[in-house]
């Protein structure tokens, strides 16, 4: 067995869409670039920042699938306000959650919806590992959390 590492190129998410013409248009704001691979029912983005290949694939959507949320971590406070403001110049209305803790993490993060519902975020951890709350508290990882 060989004990060689292997380096990922880049991560890959493809989510199920209503409609690919709106979802693009979300998603060249969202990300900022021109999709790489433009298809009936089908876009992809290669996206260099952070490294990632996402694609759209358009059907029909009963309900909401297993798909929480999405995200990008970053290293500051900073970072997530630069990454909000582009959205904002690009059309997008992000709503802020500054100072919460989530996932057992104090953060800093703002959210962004796609046409679909599928929920973006950039955040930051300010500091992590936080214990577990008493069982009266609200806790982050319950159904509310992140939504």
């Amino acid at each position: 067995m060989s004990s060689q590492t292997t380096t990922a190129v880049k991560v890959h998410v493809a989510i199920y869409v209503k409609e690919i013409g709106k979802s693009i248009e979300f998603y060249k704001s969202l990300f900022g670039i021109e999709p790489a691979k433009v298809r009936k029912g089908y876009a992809k983005f290669d996206v260099a920042n952070p490294p990632l290949n996402f694609s759209l694939n358009e059907r029909a959507i009963s309900e909401t699938g297993g798909l929480s949320h999405m995200g990008i971590q970053v290293r500051s406070t900073e970072d997530v306000l630069a990454l909000r403001e582009q959205w904002v110049e690009r059309g997008l209305i992000p709503r802020d959650e500054m100072q919460t803790t989530c996932c057992y993490a104090l953060q800093d993060k703002a959210w962004v919806r796609d046409p679909d519902g599928n929920e973006w975020e950039v955040f930051a951890v300010l500091e992590d590992n936080l214990p577990e709350k008493s069982a009266g508290e609200s806790s982050c990882c319950a159904d509310t959390c992140c939504a």
